[in-house]
């Protein structure tokens, strides 16, 4: 009998939208967006992990944040853009999540506040370090990613299954 693979995911927040009188789907990147997106895609590079799998709101501050995130990747992940990660509640956060096929072993959302915070939080039943309590403190601000490992299938995630072994921001 083979072990449950370990799994993991990467929740990224969209990196700062400009504040505008349009319609909120539609809100580009604000200069210091333009900016901090690709670090954070430098940032996620540079610990290892690259995605099988990345499902990206399809709100334009997160389809921009992943366009300049994703070219500082090794390879690019196949990408879905998911209308269902705009303004999702954990509930329907997490129901996106089970449905990814067991052949994705790293899976990638692009998202939004407070639902990447929240999901965050949701699974992470452990957390190496300091790194719960610091994440919780920074409200998880734009451009910041956490990464969860969990075993089993994604259909088993859940409330407390993860453990945050990386948070990210990049003006902490």
């Amino acid at each position: 009998m083979s072990a449950e693979p370990t799994r993991r995911i990467v929740l990224l927040r969209h990196a700062k939208a400009e504040w505008s009188d349009q319609d909120d789907h539609e809100r580009p990147l604000a200069e210091r967006g333009r900016k901090d997106a690709p670090v954070a895609g430098r940032r996620l590079a540079g610990s290892g992990i690259v995605p099988d799998l990345a499902l990206c709101s399809t709100a334009a501050r997160t389809r921009e944040t992943w366009k300049l995130a994703v070219q500082e990747l090794p390879q690019r992940p196949r990408t879905v853009y998911e209308d269902r990660l705009y303004e999702a509640s954990l509930g329907e956060l997490i129901a996106v999540v089970n449905e990814t096929s067991d052949e994705v072993a790293d899976l990638l959302l692009v998202g939004h506040n407070p639902g990447m915070h929240g999901l965050a939080d949701a699974l992470a039943g452990e957390a190496e370090a300091d790194l719960l309590p610091r994440m919780n403190r920074s409200g998880f601000p734009t451009a910041a990613f956490a990464v969860l490992t969990f075993t089993g299938s994604w259909k088993s995630v859940e409330h407390g299954v993860g453990r945050l072994v990386d948070f990210w921001a990049p003006h902490a």
